[in-house]
């Protein structure tokens, strides 16, 4: 049986909730910390829907302005509960300053304020160095901010290495005095939340984790299914669907040898357990591998500029949904990321006896975009 890391999320409830979902209310006296989330294009439903449920929200997330990849959220819990967020490249603490140039923040409150957030993220993620993200960082106005918070905080400031990052920007919206004024984002801990401990062994082409974890939100989580991951390369999805609930059985299955071991390192650095497969996930070999019965199915197949080949590509995406089919419960689902839309759209026209398409979301990462499609069997 498949176990689930110590420290994980609560299991998500089968599918996902609506971005509108109604927050927790608010204590009165207790007082909320305004966060700015990052994400990858494209997930910012399913990070809105996952901060609802992690974080202490008050009031509902909302896009920052002209940005496609940020939400604005005001959350009263602790601050580590941001560390549970997947689907999130990084968090913020965002301080507002109704001042008119960055100078005014080296003063007084202004600068207290800039100290105590870093504190908060501290508390968070130990750091032993801090580094700025602004236009005009290498100006003596930054060069004596930095001076002042190396000297308050005792950490050393490293312009180009630093772990703890302060974003420094021209306010989003006017000010009581209509000047927008400025805003200084602290982010919480040393590294991205997108950063994954479990990674120790990396894999030509491997999954972004945080939208392997948008996947397995987008799928749905069951404790008591049996999950298989097709074509399980470094094993990003075993581990991101184990680390949020355990699984009644878990198996990776990939031909290649290597990526098998790339899996088996980075599931023993994630603390959880699946059985790992050699074969072929486009046959009838699957069959005769891992049986049948499978609830909830997940893969990355290749998409012919890192492994496997365009030429190629049709028959393996349609040999995928064809085996997956063969091996999978009534009932279950099938989610796939795949770089080729063209040829899974021509490929699941051909297979709509076998799947039917629930939904379909469009992620831009680094220059790609590729889709996610939830698959219902038929």
């Amino acid at each position: 049986m498949a176990k689930r890391a110590r420290g994980g999320t609560p299991p998500a409830h089968h599918g996902s909730h609506p971005v509108g979902r109604r927050p927790r209310s608010r204590p009165p006296a207790r007082r909320s910390t305004s966060l700015e989330l990052t994400f990858l294009p494209g997930l910012g439903d399913v990070l809105a829907d996952e901060a609802a449920e992690v974080l202490m929200l008050d009031g509902a997330p909302t896009p920052v302005p002209g940005r496609e990849d940020a939400l604005d959220v005001s959350h009263w819990g602790p601050l580590t509960a941001v560390l549970d967020l997947r689907t999130a490249v990084a968090a913020f603490v965002v301080l507002r300053f109704d001042v008119p140039r960055p100078k005014s923040l080296t003063s007084g409150d202004h600068l207290q304020r800039i100290v105590d957030a870093m504190y908060s993220s501290l508390r968070v993620g130990s750091s032993s160095s801090f580094r700025f993200e602004a236009a005009g960082s290498d100006s003596t106005v930054f060069a004596r901010l930095a001076e002042l918070l190396a000297e308050a905080t005792g950490l050393r400031y490293d312009e180009a290495q630093g772990e703890l990052v302060l974003r420094v920007r021209r306010g989003l919206r006017p000010g009581s005095s209509g000047d927008p004024g400025w805003d200084v984002l602290v982010r919480v801990g040393a590294r991205p939340l997108s950063a994954r401990r479990w990674r120790v062994t990396d894999f030509l082409g491997a999954a972004n984790a945080t939208i392997a974890a948008a996947m397995v939100r987008l799928g749905g989580v069951d404790p008591e299914e049996r999950v298989l991951n097709l074509m399980c390369g470094s094993g990003t999805l075993l581990v991101e669907r184990l680390s949020v609930a355990p699984a009644a059985d878990a198996v990776g299955v990939d031909l290649s040898a290597d990526a098998l071991t790339a899996s088996s390192e980075n599931l023993g650095a994630g603390a959880v357990e699946a059985r790992l497969l050699r074969a072929d996930c486009t046959g009838p070999e699957l069959t005769e591998a891992v049986g049948t019965g499978w609830d909830l199915l997940l893969a990355d197949p290749p998409w012919g500029t890192l492994h496997g080949t365009h030429a190629t590509n049709a028959e393996v995406h349609a040999g995928m949904l064809q085996a997956a089919y063969d091996v999978a419960a009534p009932g279950a689902r099938f989610v796939v990321l795949t770089h080729e839309v063209k040829v899974m759209e021509r490929c699941l026209r051909d297979a709509d006896a076998l799947w039917r398409v629930r939904s379909t979301t469009r992620v831009f990462a680094k220059g790609h975009h590729p889709r996610i499609y939830v698959l219902d069997r038929t």
